[in-house]
């Protein structure tokens, strides 16, 4: 039997970090070494980050990763590593990967099938690489392989699956397969979203048994550039067996998985599926010495209690969210964060949130790294609930039209999760702006005539006060809309939109809700509920600018946040037209009368057409599953458009009903 050990590092990184993220490299290497790993693969991009955007356009980024990549040659003597890095070849920019052997550089392989939807736009700075095709490229004076290659080292066969490469139907792993190779490596940057580890783990594990050989999957970690989150997930797999699987969403700046694998097993797999092919020239020999390993015991594959759990979508918002806020705040150099506590679900849930990030940055990293890693003064803190009330201020702003309720949730949840927490009235300042504009107007202002106007200076009156206490404290502001209210508009710029960072805009209310109700039931593995948000949740989400006799909620505004939901993913990710999605919910709320659900529909095209310029000024928010609204990296639409008026015809048609619904200009 013929054993390697090879490793897989999560590595937590940040565009333009060179020396940041050369420290982390190092630091996996050097471990690896200890661990007498022999193969370690790093993620993609990891020397220049790869949320670099339109920087990799600049020629400074090229000459750094060039730099970076030299200084990293000689940290890989006796050991095999490879790391990706943005290269220039005949004037085209490719994504590769820089396989280092012992000390020296043994070629690039650059990508071939490149992402270009949702988050990745990868086409718009790299070329594709043509298959089969390899090249020769000069790096400090010595010239190297490029191309569609793979490699012989010490007669083992290892090939590349970059990222995307291992999701399209001709993955490069069949005809690496063809070609003898025993070792895949997938350095990735796949961005998290709810679910997409089983689906990393099905490709993994299938790669290894339909290809016969062992597969090497490493990803990156945390919130990188400041929208995507990474979860660090990283798997060894052969012959269709998981040798090893790392823990997700670490707080730690890398992630180390290590496994034997037997070559020879791997060998005679393929001797029993394989036919032989001729071999291509695109094989690079490499001199490498593996030593003799004897499996003393085989590496167990660990699974975390919470990714069997059937409320795994719960916990693993609560994990991802947790970790960007922490990488947030300290890559962004913030002290802290300020957030306006109206009582209500969104706000509560970002408190609890920060509470959550605390709770388990120092299960892992302890109270005294966890303040290390955000440069935060530790001397006096000696519990969470210090860390909590010195980085999280939550402010409750009341005006004539707060009740009592939304005041005591706010408070009872803030004391509750050990935040600081302050009170402000600011009705006499609305009164005063009320009084200013009625004047200058010339005359009196009413709900009856003047609701928008009346409703939005209670929720814009918030925003200087709080930022005055962000900036005196240093702190991030965060903004508290989720994404069905982006869907629909039912925000007041410069009021609940104010903020540096907006960590709910990527999820929708109705899961909001329901995560909140699990989070006072039972909560995160190990860490358990936060029952006092049962004054929270036992209300009707509410706003809370119309005088208190009206009685105002979000849904009766908008409608039920079920449906607005299920009319978003259907319109916005279906991309379906207003008839289609009145059929579709005739069979998913049979409760409704069809001239309600047509109300319902014109209303969303209407409000999601009219109130696109708002989404492109709401402040960056967390992708948290393939559904985003953001328009700079997900989800593009025209600010002004025709606004279907012709779908929304032709749905009452068909359905028989005429024109039921004039615009609310509340909602605008």
């Amino acid at each position: 039997m013929k054993y390697i050990k090879v490793g897989a590092a999560s590595l937590n990184q940040t565009p333009l970090d060179w020396a940041g993220n050369q420290k982390n490299i190092i630091a996996a290497i050097e471990a690896a070494r200890t661990e007498k790993v022999k193969i370690l693969c790093l993620p993609e991009l990891c020397i220049s980050g790869y949320g670099c955007e339109d920087a990799f356009l600049a020629p400074g980024t090229l000459a750094q990763s060039r730099r970076v990549l030299s200084e990293l040659v000689k940290q890989t003597e006796g050991i095999i590593v490879s790391v990706g890095l943005p290269l220039l070849y005949e004037n085209r920019l490719y994504n590769t990967v820089c396989l280092l052997v012992n000390g020296k550089i043994a070629g690039f392989v650059a990508k071939r099938f490149l992402p270009n939807d949702g988050i990745h736009y990868e086409a718009r700075w790299f070329h594709c690489w043509p298959q089969n095709v390899s090249a020769k490229i000069n790096f400090n004076s010595a010239s190297y392989p490029i191309g569609d290659i793979y490699f012989n080292c010490g007669s083992v066969r290892i090939g590349f699956e970059i990222c995307e490469e291992a999701w399209v139907a001709n993955r490069p792993g069949i005809k690496l397969a063809e070609k003898g190779v025993d070792i895949i490596l997938n350095p990735s940057a796949s961005h998290f979203a709810f679910n997409k580890h089983r689906i990393r783990k099905r490709f993994v594990l299938e790669g290894s048994r339909a290809f016969s050989v062992s597969y090497i999957y490493t990803n990156l970690l945390g919130n990188e550039a400041g929208r995507a989150i990474y979860d660090g997930d990283a798997m060894i797999a052969s012959n269709g067996e998981l040798l090893a699987s790392s823990k997700r969403f670490s707080f730690a700046d890398y992630q180390l998985i290590t496994a034997l694998v037997d070559v020879d097993l791997t060998r005679m797999s393929q001797a029993r599926t394989s036919e032989w092919v001729p071999k291509l020239e695109s094989r690079i020999e490499v001199a490498f010495e593996y030593p003799q390993i004897a499996p003393s015991s085989k590496t167990i594959t660990k699974f975390w209690e919470w990714e069997q759990s059937p409320t795994i979508k719960e916990e693993e918002f609560t994990r991802a969210e947790s970790l960007a806020l922490f990488d947030y705040l300290r890559k962004s150099h913030s002290q802290g964060f300020v957030l306006s506590l109206s009582g209500g679900a969104d706000s509560s849930a970002i408190a609890c949130l920060v509470r959550l990030m605390i709770e388990l940055g120092v299960a892992e990293l302890g109270i005294q790294g966890f303040c290390h890693k955000i440069q935060h003064k530790c001397s006096t803190i000696t519990t969470i609930n210090d860390i909590v009330k010195s980085l999280l201020t939550c402010v409750y702003q009341a005006t004539e039209n707060s009740s009592e309720t939304t005041r005591q949730a706010a408070e009872t949840l803030a004391k509750s999760i050990g935040a600081d927490y302050l009170e402000l009235n600011i009705d006499k300042i609305v009164k005063d702006y009320t009084a200013i504009v009625s004047q200058a107007l010339q005359q009196n202002l009413s709900w009856e005539t003047d609701d928008l106007a009346l409703q939005n200076i209670q929720a814009r009156v918030r925003s200087p006060s709080v930022w005055m206490i962000a900036n005196i404290r240093n702190a991030l502001l965060l903004a508290t809309s989720n994404r069905s209210e982006a869907a629909q508009g039912y925000a007041t710029m410069d009021g609940d939109t104010s903020g540096g960072l907006s960590p709910l805009a990527g999820i929708d209310k109705d899961f909001l809700r329901q995560w909140l109700r699990w989070l006072e039931t039972k909560g995160p593995d190990q860490l358990g509920a936060i029952p006092a948000l049962s004054l929270v949740n036992q209300q009707s989400p509410t706003a809370e600018l119309r005088p208190k006799e009206k009685k105002q909620t979000d849904e009766e505004d908008l409608m039920p946040y079920p449906l607005l939901n299920a009319i978003e993913k259907a319109a916005i990710r279906d991309k379906q037209t207003p008839y289609e999605i009145f059929v579709l919910l005739q069979n998913q709320f049979s409760d409704y009368k069809k001239e309600q659900l047509l109300i319902w529909i014109e209303r969303f095209f209407n409000l999601w057409t009219r109130n696109q310029w708002k989404r492109e000024r709401f402040a960056p928010s967390f992708h948290l599953d393939d559904e985003s609204l953001d328009p700079k990296t997900w989800c593009r639409f025209p600010i002004l458009s025709g606004g279907y008026v012709e779908e929304l015809a032709e749905m009452r048609a068909r359905v028989g009903v005429k024109k039921s619904w004039i615009i609310n200009q509340n909602m605008i």
